[in-house]
């Protein structure tokens, strides 16, 4: 699948991967604008981190017919060579160095004389609001504190893209969060072309212009993070994007984008195709977040009906399944303990809010 961008910064096409008889990246075509924030998202096995790898020539493809970083071919050059830094989860921090001079390093390994790299270091640390930390050891830091210097070095030397490889993953929750927010401010001011690798769908859903899902070494689906959220294309999109309800129909007509399907008791509803080339007749799968589906009066258009098998307090919201005719439902309420006393006979939905694709 190709994603092809204005201005790439980035170019990679019919990229193959393999080690030994397990194929990591299958014939992967994409690109990344300049100043764009992509995220490449899969679980473990995806295939995301050999891209990462194969992009900072770390690793040299099995076969490539293009890739080029800031317009020079780069297929076959060594990492050193690459205009490209990568920042890793373990920081990769010096702990011989202070904070300043882990930031100047590279820049003094491309012999920039020392007086200009402490002040490229300190103006580089100004940007990640450490300045203030600049003489101390890194033993002396938090966690935050090292990914933040992780980055100054990373962006002191001006790459034409910056790969991330799960940066965030050894911070604790709130830190982590605050960490993307800082990461897209940085990002931002810099106006640099960030390639971030994650398994964690919000982060990608949080920081990115552009999500790529991978599975398998392939790509399942691209887009803007509210596409993959709201439209997913396939089985394997929909679940890993967090869809709690796939039932399985028939697609039995359809105006546009808009199809209507039929479940196997009979129950017909309607929902927005997002497969293309899907044909009535066919086998599709519907799917709706829990969120998106609430108690509904009697004449609700895209509704059904439903009894309470099970409910589970989580705190800010309350998991209810319903067994209805197109099978169990989960919903989801926010309105705290009064959902665990109140009496549910029909469920519904927006019509948007159901996502057809093929099965």
């Amino acid at each position: 699948m190709s994603n092809e961008v204005a201005e790439p910064m980035l170019e990679i096409e019919d990229i193959v991967h393999r080690y030994g008889a397990v194929t990591a990246l299958s014939n992967v075509s994409l690109s990344a604008a300049k100043g764009e924030f992509l995220t490449i998202l899969g679980s473990s096995g995806s295939g995301k981190t050999t891209m990462l790898r194969v992009i900072s020539g770390l690793e040299l493809p099995t076969s490539v017919r293009r890739l080029r970083i800031g317009g020079q071919d780069v297929a076959r050059l060594p990492a050193a060579k690459r205009n490209c830094t990568t920042v890793f989860q373990s920081y990769a921090l010096f702990p011989h160095m202070n904070v300043v001079e882990n930031v100047a390093y590279g820049l003094r390994i491309r012999k920039m004389n020392a007086a200009d790299a402490q002040n490229e270091a300190r103006r580089a640390l100004a940007m990640v609001q450490l300045e203030a930390k600049a003489d101390r050891r890194i033993s002396q830091l938090s966690g935050g504190e090292r990914q933040r210097v992780a980055l100054a070095r990373a962006v002191v030397t001006q790459p034409a893209v910056l790969l991330l490889d799960e940066p965030l993953g050894a911070l604790d929750e709130r830190l982590r969060q605050d960490m993307q927010i800082e990461l897209m401010e940085l990002q931002r001011s810099l106006g640099m072309t960030f390639v971030y690798i994650t398994h964690s769908q919000e982060e990608a859903l949080t920081m990115s212009d552009r999500v790529v899902l991978m599975s398998h070494g392939q790509i399942v689906q691209s887009g803007s993070p509210l596409d993959l959220f709201d439209r997913p294309e396939s089985r394997f999109a929909a679940g890993f994007m967090g869809y709690e309800n796939i039932l399985e129909a028939k697609l039995i007509g359809r105006e546009g984008t808009i199809g209507t399907v039929e479940f196997s008791g009979g129950l017909r509803i309607r929902g927005v195709i997002t497969s293309p080339g899907l044909k009535t007749g066919e086998s599709v799968a519907v799917a709706i977040r829990a969120e998106r589906i609430s108690p509904v009066a009697a004449d609700a258009p895209e509704s059904v009906e439903a009894k309470i098998t099970s409910r589970v307090y989580r705190g800010k919201y309350t998991d209810i399944t319903v067994v209805t005719g197109a099978g169990p439902l989960r919903l989801r309420s926010w309105h705290g303990m009064a959902s665990e006393t109140a009496e549910i006979q029909r469920v519904g939905w927006n019509t948007s809010d159901a996502v057809i694709f093929a099965a």
